[in-house]
């Protein structure tokens, strides 16, 4: 039997690591690189930010009917084109900025002072915020794409196993970004980081085009291999026929009526904000708090730290629910939501990274990986909560309701945060909270947001749905 159907699974794993790698480059380099060409303050870099954040969302809504509707050769090279084409269009911000307002060069722009740099930075976050726009339409196709690649691919019994393998093509992308990303920006300049990783996106595509083809039409794909993807298809359909007939599909206006939907949107409302706050910002607080920059040897160890660690620990979400389930005799709603209550823990050690980072660096590096992994762990079992409580036909648009909800509350504290270290860089030691002054008063108050919303949220989704209590449709 020939084996190709993984070397299909390495290559969802390369887009995924791509894709995660793309939504970072600016993160690791508008403090450093950035915003001294662009006068970019905190607030600026908050709104570009927040608003990538709903777009995603929104994108998200419709990027699976669009890949069923495309399939998944030509769906999936035209999402992957789209956010390369947008990742690669971040470098021409500065030339376009350059003659909108009409300077001779690029290096101008950095030394520009007064009402000009403000209408510099005010056109230069349009224009990014225009790339990220189109970074976001197309990296929403990623996992619909991927997922439906797995079900062509492989039989159900492997279907978790090579998820997982694409899947953690995230957590490399993590890993791989503040290893290489500042460097670039670093030895070529920042428009060069966005140029090389976005490439690696039309590369990608290349390999697609050569490689994909459906598992019956693929020359290598011989017939044992097919015979063993296809092994399940006939009890398939017969199981989809039987489903389509008891699975009742609820309208999207009717899924608000049910108290199962706002635990959900809860849930995603409440924490979603806090792990894209310390995707985007933990750069910049590590720049800001300790003069780390993102592209120094330091600077660089503690990022690549935080993301080890939320990689490592992120594993396990899925284990504990299994043990309340199989060892402890209880149903798996109930088992999920004890998982749950313990993971939103996690995140009130956050409390001390603040505090503790007076003493070294580390300390804030270890305690948001710590906090990362405990929002992974909970974020996965969250999404299965909706297996729990609903019929197959409604889990995409309770899902997509919920992503609409994380994206508000990723907004919200995105936005909201650099407003807030914009405002208190400029009030200095007259603003004070718990010992610390100005900014890092600010990053403090911030932190201890991040670190109660999960038990904030646990408690509101246990009042809404106390005990395991699923959607019934007549």
């Amino acid at each position: 039997m020939s084996n190709f159907r993984w070397v299909i699974c390495g290559l969802l794993f390369l887009a995924t690591t791509v894709n995660y790698m793309d939504r970072q480059v600016l993160s690791l380099t508008w403090k450093d690189f950035i915003a001294p060409e662009f006068h970019w303050t905190d607030d600026d870099y908050g709104t570009i930010t927040g608003w990538f954040s709903i777009f995603y969302a929104i994108a998200n809504l419709f990027a699976g009917k669009f890949i069923d509707w495309m399939g998944t050769k030509k769906g999936y090279l035209i999402a992957i084109f789209v956010w390369s084409t947008g990742a690669v269009m971040h470098a021409g911000c500065g030339w376009v900025a350059m003659n909108i307002e009409g300077y001779d060069s690029v290096a101008q722009l950095g030394q520009l002072t007064g009402d000009a740099a403000v209408a510099l930075a005010t056109i230069s976050v349009w224009l990014f915020l225009s790339c990220r726009m189109i970074l976001a339409l197309g990296e929403a196709g990623n996992f619909p794409a991927a997922i439906k690649v797995t079900a062509e691919y492989f039989p159900k019994k492997d279907r978790a196993f090579s998820t997982s393998i694409f899947n953690s093509g995230a957590s490399v992308g993590a890993l791989a970004a503040p290893a290489t990303i500042p460097l670039l920006a670093r030895a070529w300049g920042w428009e060069m980081a966005f140029i090389i990783i976005g490439v690696l996106g039309y590369v990608w595509m290349a390999l697609w085009i050569w490689l994909y083809e459906k598992p019956h039409k693929s020359k290598y794909v011989n017939q044992a291999e097919l015979n063993y993807i296809e092994q399940d298809t006939d009890i398939a359909e017969v199981q989809n026929k039987q489903e389509a007939k008891e699975d009742k599909t609820i309208s999207f206006w009717q899924c608000f009526t049910f108290k199962q939907t706002w635990s959900f949107i809860v849930g995603k409302l409440m924490t979603d904000g806090v792990w894209w706050f310390f995707l985007f910002w933990a750069p910049a607080y590590f720049s800001d708090q300790y003069g780390y920059t993102s592209d120094s040897t330091m600077g660089i160890a503690l990022i690549f730290t935080l993301y080890a660690i939320v990689t490592v620990l992120s594993i396990g979400g899925g284990y504990l629910p299994k043990y309340f389930v199989e060892n402890r005799g209880m149903n798996p709603y109930l088992g999920r939501m004890r998982a749950m209550l313990i993971f939103a823990f996690f995140p009130l050690l956050g409390l001390f990274a603040q505090p503790l980072g007076a003493y070294s660096a580390w300390w804030p590096a270890v305690l948001i990986g710590l906090l990362g992994a405990g929002h992974q762990a909970w974020s996965a079992n969250l999404f299965s909560t909706i297996g729990d409580m609903f019929p197959k036909s409604t889990i995409g648009t309770i899902t997509g309701i919920g992503s609409m909800a994380g994206g508000l509350g990723s907004f919200a504290i995105n936005k909201g945060s650099g407003k807030f270290f914009t405002w208190a860089a400029e009030q200095g030691d007259t603003f004070t909270f718990m010992g610390f002054e100005g900014k890092p008063a600010a990053y403090m108050i911030v932190f201890c947001i991040c670190a109660v919303a999960y038990l904030i949220g646990w408690c509101i989704m246990k009042a809404l749905v106390p005990k395991y209590k699923p959607v019934m449709v007549d």
